[in-house]
């Protein structure tokens, strides 16, 4: 049997529908659901070729029920999926849109906060999930904005201590409790909230900003790098050139919409 080009399209397209689809579902809940489902296949699969007619004939009877469970037990998590979909990069370069962070608010709220020396530590999530993270925090669920972040990081706030994490424009927790690392050759200097970004930046692809309660300066950390001192500006410049790394192939024609103002 020939294998043509319309099958290699045809094969294409289910491949990027399983990644998708697997992107969606990392670090929540569906992924034990997913391996829940596939150890009931196996058993149903199983049960048929030993001839195990009882636990087979039940399988049967059950399966077909399962499918709306899933949607009454996850719905929530099905409607974020579909949402998601909806932002996805390759939809993105059609409809001529970047998949934006709310740089802005993040911006303002980092800069206003260096002024007043006001600790922050805020983390933008990338292609690795941080669910373990925000399950130890607070849960929000909010649109990022700058009020909400400076009330959270007012010293007056109970959710002052800790991080903040970003999923897109929304704000997943705050007093989220990073990994410190454990690098013995960083200056003395650097204090708890340098060293929780540094450990996060170890083990994750999430971009972090720092703002030092004690000297007012702003540091973004991003793969065990610091970009310390820096100003409002070059914050988001810094972090859309990332960001636009992240994306090569569906930004490219769209590099100059983002301007550093």
């Amino acid at each position: 049997m020939e294998i043509g080009w319309v099958d290699l399209i045809d094969i294409a397209i289910v491949a990027f529908l399983i990644y998708q689809v697997l992107l969606i579902i990392r670090g929540t809940g569906a992924v034990q659901v997913g391996f829940g489902l596939l150890f009931l296949a196996v058993i149903y699969f199983a049960s048929e070729w030993l001839r195990l007619n009882v636990l087979h004939w039940t399988l049967t009877k059950i399966l077909p029920y399962l499918f709306f469970l899933i949607i009454i037990l996850f719905q929530h998590e099905i409607r974020k999926a579909v949402s998601t979909l909806g932002q996805n990069p390759l939809l993105n370069y059609f409809t001529g849109k970047l998949p934006t962070q709310p740089l802005d608010e993040i911006v303002f709220a980092a800069t206003a906060m260096a002024g007043k020396k006001t600790g922050a530590l805020i983390v933008l999530e990338g292609d690795m999930g941080l669910k373990n993270y925000i399950e130890g925090g607070v849960s929000l669920d909010a649109r990022v904005s700058y009020d909400l972040l400076l009330s959270i990081f007012n010293p007056a706030s109970p959710l002052h201590d800790g991080a903040v994490i970003i999923q897109g424009d929304r704000i997943s927790a705050a007093a989220c409790f990073l990994p410190l690392t454990l690098n013995p050759y960083l200056a003395k200097e650097l204090g708890s909230r340098h060293r929780a970004a540094i450990g996060l930046s170890e083990e994750t692809d999430a971009m972090i900003v720092v703002v030092s309660e004690e000297t007012g300066k702003i540091t973004l950390v991003y793969r065990e790098d610091l970009h310390t001192d820096i100003d409002g500006a070059e914050l988001k410049r810094r972090i859309s050139e990332k960001r636009i790394h992240e994306y090569p192939r569906f930004t490219r024609r769209f590099t100059k919409k983002m301007e550093i103002t």
